[in-house]
């Protein structure tokens, strides 16, 4: 699925009212019929008091038409326009007009002392601004804002909640309404997948209000949002005839005393996503740990405490490095050493990102599409201190490109960048926040990229069975249980899931307005 911006989506309505020979009107009309349904199915006709504020654009556009809708059908309803401007749309002076010909006035709000009482067991439908919006709200609009919030009634936000911008960071917290759902139309929004915005909304959903996907596709978004459906196109089924040689031979290199099980996980996740062969190499005193917890994996081994050498004799396809290595100056200089012989495909993380932190020279070494892991701490080592979440994959993208190589950005929406294309994994949970997770994560896709999966897809695909793990999981475990090593149990049924029907994806909130409340 794409991830479309403001400007993108606005070309694509424009297009599709060409396209379908239909008008701005009956499109919004078939926009907010949708959200109506969304929220008529969801409150059965219940008397619960829904207060819709609409600004004066077509996002105010859009509540009008749900106010309208919402007394059709016998909801308790108010419908207040927020006048901020003495501009409107034609698309909002249409359905303020069809809402007063049912007899419904709705009130106009010029300044404080026109606020409606908001009760906690109400319900709040945010309509004031859509995602088009590039400056803060001010004056009495920015203290409507503020008013609700500070209600904490349930809010669902129509498209984007008001204050947020699409593009760009929000400068002033107290200017953005914080919604406990958003109907989001068509595509999810950026905005909604960076951690600096983690607290202006809950959870949200994306509505198809069916604009031209050819169009859309013409456009060639770079930022994707990777679904169920995206990675079945990704995944390799085994031949009858495929025996381990054909699997690829993994290698990875880490560990240090103290640190071996972080080698020991990514190997045998390199073993469990289905490398032909596996092998270790590592410090000395970890030989007996790993021959005894992994017997499948091969294991050549270093100098006693820390890496030094890197002189291993492993013919494989492809190499995973850093887990617990440590930054000992014997394992920098041999890692130096190494990168520089080095031809094969590389998987980086950890203490190797590190090494490669402090001596950025050493970056130019990687062969082209190696695939970095960074956690956002490692990151900013990589690339420096950023200012907000947009700066920080502008500067991510910057440093791909220049590279030649695959970042992937760990987090609750791990992003996956490969030169100027943005990848947003939709799957996992706080679950995954506990230690050794980044190490199996590095041992999947290198278990991918032996199986011949080319490191872009092998990042795509790893990322998201990584993720699913978790939600299939915490059914069982619940959050706090869960370790590293349930990913590897859980594995097998990430897989097996991704040809089962296909249910409401994982980010498509199920939540019950009843339940929020």
């Amino acid at each position: 699925m794409y991830i479309l911006n403001s400007k993108q989506l606005k070309e694509a309505d424009n297009a599709t009212i060409k396209s379908k020979g239909i008008t701005s009107i009956s499109l919004m009309e078939h926009a907010s019929i949708l959200c109506f349904q969304w929220l008529h199915q969801r409150l059965q006709g219940q008397n619960i008091p829904i207060h819709v504020f609409c600004g004066i654009g077509n996002n105010g556009g859009d509540g009008l038409v749900i106010a309208r809708h919402l007394l059709q059908h016998g909801y308790h309803v108010k419908c207040y326009v927020v006048n901020f401007s003495d501009k409107r749309t034609d698309e909002f002076l249409t359905n303020y007009n069809r809402l007063k010909e049912l007899g419904e006035w709705p009130q106009i709000i010029n300044g404080e002392s026109d606020f409606p009482r908001v009760d906690f067991e109400d319900i709040v439908i945010d309509a004031i601004f859509g995602n088009g919006l590039t400056r803060n709200p001010k004056g009495f609009t920015k203290k409507l804002i503020q008013y609700i919030n500070s209600t904490k009634v349930f809010s669902l936000a129509i498209d984007f909640p008001s204050g947020l911008f699409s593009d760009k960071s929000v400068n002033d917290k107290s200017t953005v309404l914080k919604a406990g759902h958003v109907l989001t139309f068509q595509t999810p929004k950026l905005a909604f997948l960076l951690p600096e915005n983690k607290d202006y909304l809950n959870t949200w959903e994306v509505i198809d209000i069916g604009l031209d996907q050819e169009f859309i596709a013409s456009l060639q978004p770079n930022i994707h949002y990777i679904l169920k459906d995206d990675i079945l196109q990704l995944y390799k089924t085994r031949n009858k005839w495929d025996h381990k040689g054909d699997l690829g031979h993994s290698l990875l290199i880490g560990g240090s005393f103290g640190k071996i099980g972080a080698i020991s996980l990514a190997s045998k996740a390199a073993l469990k996503i289905g490398s032909g062969l596996v092998s270790i190499y590592l410090p000395k005193c970890g030989y007996s740990i790993v021959q005894t917890a992994i017997p499948e994996a091969m294991v050549e081994v270093d100098s006693d405490q820390v890496l030094t050498y890197f002189n291993f004799k492993t013919k494989a396809t492809v190499i995973g490095v850093g887990p617990g290595m440590g930054t000992a100056e014997k394992t920098v200089k041999g890692f130096e050493n190494f990168l520089k012989e080095n031809q094969l495909p590389l998987v980086v993380d950890a203490d190797a990102i590190n090494i490669l932190a402090d001596q950025k020279e050493l970056i130019n070494f990687l062969p082209k599409n190696s695939i970095l892991t960074p956690h956002p701490k490692e990151l900013e080592r990589l690339i420096g201190v950023w200012e907000n979440d947009f700066d920080k994959l502008n500067k991510t993208i910057e440093f791909s490109i220049k590279h030649q190589i695959i970042v992937v950005i760990k987090g609750a929406h791990t992003v996956i960048i490969d030169k100027e294309n943005l990848y947003v994994n939709s799957t996992g949970n706080p679950a995954l926040a506990t230690a050794g997770s980044g190490d199996v994560l590095t041992g999947i896709i290198t278990g991918l990229i032996a199986q011949k999966y080319e490191p872009l897809n092998a990042a795509i695909l790893g990322v998201y069975l990584h993720g699913k793990t978790a939600d299939i999981a915490i059914e069982e475990t619940g959050y706090e249980t869960f370790t590293a090593s349930n990913i590897l149990d859980y594995l097998a049924d990430a897989i097996l899931d991704l040809f089962k029907e296909n249910h409401t994806e994982e980010n498509n909130a199920s939540e019950t307005v009843n339940e929020e409340k």
